[in-house]
């Protein structure tokens, strides 16, 4: 385990109202500014206010209420339309109201509630599994999710409603909910057989209508855990492959950018590529022509989102040589430097983009050659000249041009004849965080001074 940050100051919900109750009776300030004066005041200090309602003393609170009616144990309908308010309330996980429905105890009950649903209510799971994952947004309510049994609860529903689309969508929702930052409930899944579970559900089912499960796969195999020094996801993605998780989720990307789920398909498939073989795997099923159509697509159609996602996937499936050379010969390196065009205004594509053919020149003078021929050599000028105050498409363009030339002779002829130095030593002294990249990319281009 890494070591443990300290605890950020808290206080109770009653002592917070008592803080405000002694503003308003001891200093005779009205309502409101009784209660930002609290508020400010604690702020300063550094206490932490997430999950304390901030309200005006006798203001009723939506979430609180919908709670208190919820423990009431009302018939099941009408806690279904409970749960679906407390969706709604709790969905923008930024708005603070998942914090207070938590720190009032909403994950145990919610669970609770999902429990009885499931044995007399079936219709109404989806809810009260969708209302589940919007309150767990945290380290804490995950790991109160895993003492009251959640994940036993959750794959065995997953294990019974195979074909209720809505309850599986749901339930994949409260999976990457709680396995995000949590490496001992991604075990727990894990330990349950739920790469089994998911690759089951993709093949009966179109993943299309269980969007959720793309997000489940991206965070099951996410190290974001900073309490653990060594994540075990690595062999999570190697159990996903041996499954046959890479020719599932190339099927996913089939139907191009009509697909809702191409985005969040494509970053699964990224997630679970973490080694040369797994990479190799996706080639073979075709995934190579199904990215570079879908590229194709995504720059014609201006859909810039879908472009940088199917760019870093890419990307991470030429870390294969195998797929490195696959890619330039189906004419990825002019895909690429076309798509760059349609998005040249757009850095963070055009980031992608250098990542790409950096990868696919590294180690490879003939690759190198040909990325010139398409027009790699102009993209790098025209992006450094375009964005001079982007240090980090100025560092991406010093890293391509790098690989370009490094065993190239007849790329830095072209290159330096272009006006290339001008341009690096620019970047180099403009950016500090260039200045490794550049100097690399100067010494690499033959020239002798590229310490100056």
């Amino acid at each position: 385990m890494a070591p443990a940050k300290a605890a950020a100051r808290t206080i109770s919900q009653k002592a917070f109202d008592e803080m405000v109750e002694e503003n308003i009776e001891d200093l005779g300030m009205d309502p409101a500014e009784a209660l930002n004066d609290a508020i400010q005041t604690l702020t300063l200090q550094g206490v932490d206010l997430s999950g304390i309602v901030t309200s005006v003393p006798g203001e009723s609170n939506p979430v609180i209420e919908c709670l208190g009616k919820l423990r009431e144990e009302k018939p099941l309908p009408e806690a279904v339309e409970l749960l679906d308010e407390l969706s709604v309330l709790c969905g923008d996980k930024e708005s603070g109201k998942a914090a207070i429905a938590a720190k009032n105890g909403a994950v145990e009950l919610i669970i609770s509630v999902c429990a009885k649903l499931r044995d007399e209510y079936r219709q109404g799971l989806a809810s009260g599994l969708k209302a589940l994952a919007s309150v767990i947004h945290d380290l804490q309510t995950t790991e109160i999710f895993k003492e009251n049994g959640g994940p036993k609860i959750v794959v065995g529903i997953l294990s019974n409603e195979s074909e209720d689309v809505k309850i599986l969508d749901s339930c994949f929702s409260v999976v990457a909910a709680a396995a995000t930052g949590n490496e001992v409930l991604k075990e727990s899944f894990m330990d349950m057989e739920i790469d089994e579970l998911i690759l089951q559900i993709l093949k009966e089912n179109n993943g299309e209508s269980i969007p959720s499960i793309y997000n489940a796969i991206h965070v099951i195999l996410s190290s974001d855990d900073n309490r653990v020094l060594a994540s075990q996801v690595f062999g999570y993605a190697r159990k996903f492959s041996k499954l046959g998780i890479a020719e599932v989720l190339v099927d996913s990307l089939r139907n191009g950018l009509s697909s809702p789920c191409l985005i969040s398909a494509s970053i699964a498939l990224k997630a679970v590529a973490v080694n040369d073989e797994i990479c190799r795997s996706v080639s073979h099923v075709g995934g190579i022509d199904v990215i570079l159509r879908c590229l194709d697509d995504s720059g014609m159609q201006g859909n810039s989102a879908a472009a940088k996602a199917l760019c870093s996937l890419l990307s991470k499936l030429a870390g294969s040589d195998v797929n490195k050379n696959l890619i330039v010969e189906k004419g990825g390196l002019d895909k690429l430097v076309s798509l760059s065009a349609r998005f040249s205004d757009d850095p963070l594509v055009l980031q992608e983009v250098m990542s790409i053919i950096t990868t696919l020149c590294l180690r490879s003078p003939e690759n190198a050659a040909r990325a010139i021929e398409s027009g790699a050599g102009d993209l790098a000028i025209q992006t450094m000249k375009k964005f001079p105050q982007s240090d980090q498409l100025q560092r991406s363009s010093c890293f391509m041009i790098r690989n370009l030339v490094v065993r190239n002779a007849e790329n830095r002829k072209i290159l330096l004849n272009n006006g290339i130095e001008q341009l690096i030593r620019r970047a180099k002294q403009s950016h500090k965080n260039c200045k490794a990249a550049a100097t690399d990319a100067l010494r690499d281009l033959g020239l002798d001074n590229y310490n100056s």
